[in-house]
């Protein structure tokens, strides 16, 4: 086996590289974890096991795929980017069609900044994460 067999990877070797490494894979997990927060609100008094059980599939539908972003973005910066952009993209759509049907309140803006904001700062990170990284592949 020749040497040209063999890929070389550069090492990550300074704060930078750490950072821009693993800053979208820890947050992307917080991400994940604080959006399974907001179903907690099924567990109700007088509900079936049956019907907390769907609730909490419908609710969290968006986290398993996210989560399933997430592990494939390990090692492929540039999905995770997409994944997250078009998740905050999507969460801004649906957050404009409520407005849209139910009008403006200023509590809504918040709600768009909790959730599509974080999600735009992940998918931002992955991008950076894989340009940075795509030189030494």
């Amino acid at each position: 086996m020749g040497k040209g067999n063999i890929k070389y990877q550069t090492p990550v070797n300074n704060n930078f590289d750490k950072f821009i490494y693993w800053a979208p894979r820890i947050l992307s997990i917080i991400f994940v974890l604080f959006l399974v927060i907001f179903s907690l609100d099924v567990f109700e008094p007088g509900k079936s096991v049956q019907e907390i059980l769907i609730s909490l599939f419908i609710h969290n539908a968006s986290v398993f795929l996210l989560a399933a972003a997430v592990a494939i973005s390990w090692k492929r910066e540039a999905v995770g980017g997409i994944t997250f952009i078009a998740a905050g993209l999507f969460y801004t759509a649906m957050a404009a069609a409520g407005v849209a049907k139910n009008g403006f309140e200023w509590h809504m803006l918040t709600w768009f900044l909790a959730i599509s904001g974080p999600a735009f700062l992940v998918g931002g990170l992955y991008l950076v994460s894989w340009r940075h990284d795509k030189p030494r592949k």
